[in-house]
């Protein structure tokens, strides 16, 4: 049990992963790191590439809501971005969350210039990963964390990425054991 949230958000937490292998979620491992990180980090403001049906963006938009912060979230399909908007609202945290639909490079390419944040959380199409590092790059401030979910299970799909945050010169990175494998940099300048 999670003390941060109340009895509503930890019964919806466990309902939705009951749906994991449908909607693609997080692991709860996984999920707990990325709280525990935004919150003892202080983080404020996040992004997330791939809602899905909103169980790891609760996780997030929860950790950022105690430090009053806000979560922007980008999902493709409008069935499960209706859902997650649903599960914000049961969790309490919508007020904090905006949802952004539509294809994510699209996304990130209309973001204004002074849209900055200091944490981000990829989990969406693995091939897309580099093109989500480069595009997400110019708005993470130093000292922001970049983390990308499924490097080591989708490997060969991830790699270009890989290589490039390992060889970036503005970023520190390793990749966490945790299931499925998350990447986790950190943008020194």
């Amino acid at each position: 049990m999670i003390t941060d949230f109340d009895k509503t958000t930890q019964d919806v937490l466990v309902e939705l992963e009951k749906t994991q292998r449908d909607f693609w979620n997080i692991s709860r491992p996984t999920a707990l790191f990325l709280f525990n990180l935004i919150k003892n980090e202080g983080l404020k403001c996040g992004l997330e590439v791939g809602t899905s049906n909103g169980y790891s963006g609760i996780w997030l938009s929860t950790a950022l809501k105690a430090n009053g912060g806000t979560l922007d979230t980008i999902e493709f399909y409008e069935k499960r971005y209706s859902i997650a908007r649903a599960n914000f609202e049961k969790c309490g945290t919508s007020d904090i969350v905006t949802i952004r639909p539509g294809e994510a490079c699209e996304v990130l390419k209309a973001l204004p210039e002074d849209f900055k944040i200091d944490f981000a959380f990829v989990d969406a199409n693995k091939r897309e990963s580099i093109d989500y590092f480069h595009l997400i790059h110019p708005h993470l401030k130093a000292g922001g964390i970049f983390t990308c979910d499924n490097v080591l299970s989708h490997k060969e799909k991830v790699q270009t990425y890989i290589d490039a945050i390992n060889s970036h010169p503005d970023y520190i990175h390793t990749v966490l054991d945790l299931p499925a494998g998350l990447s986790f940099a950190r943008k020194i300048r």
